[in-house]
């Protein structure tokens, strides 16, 4: 069966429509099922509803208490029968509320190769760090900022003379491909979570 997504956003949904379309190409077996926003006027909820997705968007002022939020967010995507959660251009951190709902659960997407590069300016931060290299990460979300573990990553070229505004498009690019790929991946039932020694790890099984 497919899976079944709820989609965490808060601006304009460029990855949210890179899984809508990877779901209509067939090299995504999942469904959206619904949409939250925490942003009433992100874009992003326009592309859901062109897709026929239901939409939640919450106001500023619900997230004065970012607990009562996480419970809110959670029983919409509950009512909506999601499995997975994820997190595309989410611009708030999940609290416990949240994260105990959908243990391991909850994927988030970071432009950076973590653990360098935590936080909400990574692509601005690699370059005035003097990186040569940096990229995209995908990851289970936990308690800690862009610390869970990590699902995939790929490496992308900081170039001579790059800037956030030409870097970006190429994160971006990278992010279209990679996270479908991730969430399939989920899908097919072959990433798990291993807890040993060295902490909490993600293995992902070859097919067979």
């Amino acid at each position: 069966m497919a899976l079944k997504l709820g989609v965490l956003i808060s601006g304009s949904g460029t990855n949210l429509q890179a899984i809508i379309d990877c779901i209509a190409a067939g090299t995504l077996d999942a469904t959206v099922e619904v949409v939250v926003s925490s942003r009433p006027d992100a874009y992003g909820l326009q592309r859901a509803k062109e897709a026929g997705i239901p939409t939640v968007s919450l106001s500023r002022d619900v997230y004065e208490d970012p607990m009562v939020a996480d419970a809110a967010i959670a029983q919409v995507l509950k009512k909506y029968g999601v499995e997975y959660v994820a997190m595309a251009g989410y611009m708030r951190k999940c609290t416990p509320v949240l994260l105990e709902s959908f243990p391991d659960r909850v994927v988030n997407l970071h432009p950076a190769l973590l653990p360098s590069f935590v936080g909400a300016h990574a692509i601005a931060d690699a370059i005035n760090h003097g990186s040569k290299v940096t990229g995209v990460t995908v990851h289970f979300a936990n308690l800690n900022y862009d610390e869970g573990p990590i699902i995939a990553q790929q490496a992308v070229v900081i170039e001579e003379g790059d800037s956030e505004e030409t870097l970006a498009p190429r994160i971006h690019d990278v992010e279209h491909v990679l996270y479908p790929a991730t969430l399939q991946l989920i899908a097919e039932g072959r990433v798990h979570i291993v807890d040993n020694e060295a902490g909490r790890r993600v293995t992902v099984i070859d097919p067979k």
